[in-house]
């Protein structure tokens, strides 16, 4: 990956698109924000594994989340 660093707020309507391009080159893209911020990742042949790491790290993301917010709520009671 190129040398970027980007910081976003995400909020419940935050949206995600993936588009494919085909032809001799081809690739896909997964779009964050779909609004006035947007991060796009562009990713060729050969780096699906890339995109399945950042799948699974969003997954632990989302998880730690839920537990964060299930002990907030279990400290608010």
């Amino acid at each position: 990956m190129d040398s970027v660093t980007v910081g976003g707020h995400l909020t419940p309507d935050t949206k995600t698109a993936v588009r494919t391009f085909p032809g001799d080159d081809p690739f896909v893209t997964l779009r964050v924000g779909l609004g006035k911020v947007e991060v796009a990742f562009i990713a060729a042949t050969g780096t699906s594994d890339v995109l399945r790491d950042i799948a699974t790290a969003a997954n632990q993301a989302a998880a730690l989340l839920d537990e964060l917010t299930a002990s907030s709520a279990d400290g608010a009671a």
